[in-house]
């Protein structure tokens, strides 16, 4: 088969009816007698391309060592002390799993959730508090020791000191008692707590994601009154404000408000998903059967459904119109429209008043009615100019359907690159999460006589002077200035193995594709296992050329990803119209070039499947093919586009309503086989089901694309290369042959059997 005798020489035939062959498109392809479908005598292509792909996926791995070697995922699990330590993982807290903020009120009102940048200090404790202890305000009313008879005032202080939860490495003991040290003595004491060295307060509180959260925001059965009155009546914060104030109680109210409900409804849908498993199987595998069965019998339905669409929209359009005339003879009867010409002041006026008066208008109805008539009009002189183009159109679709049909392992090829796509987003998560904590712990200032006053100044724990009544307390991890970089590398690796990984799968469907066709004899002529054939001819010699491909794709994403990127910079400073207006026509355009992009290059791909050549001739092949036979193109594109988005509409309406009926019990005899689940939101499991039964369809209806598409450029090939001659016969279909007005002239053998063409 080796190279093609054809290439370079003109074509004697004359273009078949739907093609305009002109030197601008290139000329069509000659007969070729050794041609009997994908070459099999090839060479490898877009070598360069391969090693560029290879060594930029040794890069990614290499940035994953980077970011192994200096991140730590645990600190987005575990919570974080102010002095940047991983409660319950850094050496010296492997006992302490909880943190404990010293003022939970700061974070609610300056963050309103559990964040790092919450000024409040916070430690790693071994167990939460389960009482409700307040010692800055009993220092403030001078009771900070109880009277009690018999009992000597250091035993009662060491009871005291039990209950303080202060910084790592500071003793409250050993300070309030150090002879003229900054903490001696009661007043000592006081500035203890201003400046932030032990907590002021803290409420009884339960575990919660590994931090201390006052009992009453997890515990229904405990009210925020009972928590403060089982310990005091009145807490004093450091900021001198009184925990009684009613400002201060909505805030807790409204964070346990919204706390409780959302950990409610979570903890509710999870037991929903726990009790509806297997009915959620159930679904999925209802929509992979539906799907597989609407694939197969496409043969049967695709000419009922394209014709029955094309009437309803005529008839739809004929129903507007006739509603249109009904609305204009009504108005013009009741005299609400009188006047023969429309009075564009009264019009305008009945306009903004409200579409009511608007619709009001005799006139506004007439025209309607011409341009429903002009569309309807339209509508048929192209349905009719293009019938037997939409015969071809539902022709291929149903040989396509039939070339599945002897091929059913295509339909399981979606879980190859399923399950690869699935492994090159785990590497790509785990190694921006890794780059993500290869940060450094950044400390700031506060103030310590009001925390909400945050200097933004960095500053160094070890070094730090407290005695200027501000604190160095950690706020965040800051990221080192090459892991930006290092993500957008990342980033664009899931790019390109991401479409790396659609074009082998369409490289090798395309190949069993045209191996289907090609086959003049169906199914003696077929190649055993053509999709595996295919398959190991895209890795064996057309890598380079699938990664060609897939970095254009991933460039184009990339930049796309750097305009939304500098469009959300924008918004955060004073933003500029005129920039904005170009930045959208950018966006525009780059992602009409992706659709185009991605349409040249699954026409390249097949091509490639089909000539063994490099990336950017088969893409020059194609283009110049497609462009030969733009009408036809137009096409069968829009049908088959149309036909697919009907069969997954379908399937997953189909199997939504199914699941809503069976959850409602509306289906009866289903419900005495199979128990309804208790289910608090079944509206969620059935957007699951739903969701899962439009993906599951997808992938099937991709291969069967794949299919249409690899048969309609063959097609395109075999009206340029044949002419139905006892030399050059032709290999599509007899019914297809029919609706082009082709026939072959006699079969190839004397005793062929008419059939023996046929798909």
């Amino acid at each position: 088969m080796g190279k093609e005798k054809y290439e370079g020489e003109d074509a004697p035939d004359a273009p078949p009816p739907g093609r305009t062959e002109t030197k601008k498109f290139g000329k069509g392809k000659k007969y070729d007698p050794s041609f009997h479908g994908p070459i099999a005598n090839r060479s490898c292509t877009d070598i360069i391309c391969c090693i560029i792909f290879t060594v930029f996926v040794i890069g990614m791995f290499v940035v994953g060592g980077i970011g192994w070697y200096s991140g730590n995922p645990l600190t987005l699990v575990y919570a974080t002390d102010s002095e940047g330590n991983v409660c319950g993982q850094s050496p010296g807290f492997e006992t302490k799993p909880n943190l404990i903020y010293f003022d939970l009120l700061e974070c609610f009102t300056t963050t309103s959730a559990l964040e790092l940048g919450c000024p409040s200090p916070k430690v790693c404790v071994q167990d939460c508090p389960s009482i409700t202890y307040a010692p800055y305000t009993l220092v403030l009313a001078d009771s900070f020791l109880p009277d009690v008879p018999g009992i000597p005032v250091e035993e009662l202080l060491d009871l005291e000191w039990a209950k303080f939860i202060c910084l790592n490495g500071f003793d409250p003991k050993t300070e309030y008692n150090k002879p003229g040290g900054t903490y001696n003595g009661m007043e000592g004491l006081q500035k203890m707590f201003e400046d932030k060295k032990c907590a002021a307060y803290y409420i009884a509180s339960e575990p919660f994601s590994d931090r201390c959260i006052p009992a009453f925001l997890v515990n229904s059965n405990v009210s925020l009154e009972s928590v403060l009155t089982t310990g005091l009546s009145l807490i004093k914060t450091v900021g001198g404000a009184d925990l009684a104030n009613d400002t201060i109680l909505k805030s807790f109210i409204t964070a346990a408000d919204n706390f409780l409900n959302l950990r409610s409804v979570l903890s509710v849908v999870y037991q929903d998903f726990v009790s509806s498993w297997y009915i959620i199987l159930i679904g999925l595998s209802m929509g992979m059967l539906l799907s597989l069965i609407w694939i197969v019998v496409m043969r049967w339905l695709a000419g009922f459904m394209t014709w029955v669409s094309i009437f309803a929209l005529w008839a739809i359009l004929g129903a507007g119109i006739y509603c249109c005339w009904q609305q204009w003879v009504e108005l013009g009867m009741t005299g609400t429209s009188s006047s023969g010409s429309l009075d564009v002041s009264n019009g305008v006026t009945a306009f903004i008043s409200g579409l009511s008066g608007f619709l009001r208008l005799q006139k506004t109805w007439l025209a309607f009615g011409i341009a429903l008539s002009i569309l309807l009009l339209l509508i048929i002189l192209i349905t009719l100019c293009l019938c037997s183009r939409i015969r071809i159109a539902v022709q291929l679709i149903k040989e396509s359907s039939r070339a599945v049909g002897s091929m059913l392992s295509t339909l399981l090829w979606p879980i190859i690159p399923f399950l690869l796509q699935v492994v090159i987003i785990t590497l790509w998560a785990t190694i921006a999460v890794f780059l993500a904590t290869s940060h450094q712990s950044n400390y700031v200032v506060y103030n310590a006589t009001n925390s909400m006053n945050q200097t933004v100044i960095d500053c160094n724990p070890e070094t730090f002077d407290n005695s200027t009544g501000a604190s160095c307390m950690f706020s965040s991890y800051k990221l080192p200035s090459y892991i930006i970089y290092l993500q957008f590398y990342n980033l664009f690796g899931l790019f390109w193995m991401m479409e790396f990984v659609v074009a082998l799968g369409q490289v090798a469907l395309s190949g069993a594709f045209a191996s289907y066709f090609w086959a003049y004899h169906k199914p003696q002529d077929i190649p055993t296992l053509p999709l595996w054939g295919g398959l190991y001819r895209a890795l064996r010699y057309h890598l380079g050329s699938i990664a060609f491909g897939s970095l254009i794709i991933a460039i184009i994403k990339i930049i796309r990803v750097l305009l939304e990127y500098a469009e959300v910079q924008l918004k955060k400073g004073k933003e500029n119209k005129v920039v904005t207006f170009i930045l959208k026509c950018l966006k525009c355009c780059f992602w009409c070039l992706e659709k185009f992009m991605k349409f040249l290059n699954k026409n390249a791909y097949i091509m490639i499947a089909i000539y063994g050549k490099n990336f950017c001739s088969s893409a020059k092949s194609a283009f110049f093919l497609l462009m030969r036979n733009i009408v036809r193109v137009a096409v069968i594109n829009k049908i088959t586009d149309f036909l697919l988005l009907l069969g997954i509409l379908c399937i997953t309406s189909g199997v939504s309503v199914a699941a809503f009926f069976f959850f409602t019990n509306q289906i009866t005899w289903v419900s005495g086989i199979l128990t309804v689940p208790e289910v608090n939101y079944y509206w969620v499991v059935i957007i699951v089901i739903g969701l899962g039964v439009y993906v599951i369809a997808k992938c099937f209806f991709n291969v069967f694309d794949m299919a249409v598409d690899t048969m309609f450029l063959c097609f395109l090939e075999d009206m340029e290369r044949h002419d139905g001659s006892a030399e050059k016969p032709y290999y599509m279909s007899k019914s297809m042959m029919k609706i082009c007005g082709k026939k072959n002239k006699k079969p190839m053998t004397e005793n062929e059997d008419e059939d023996e063409c046929e798909w």
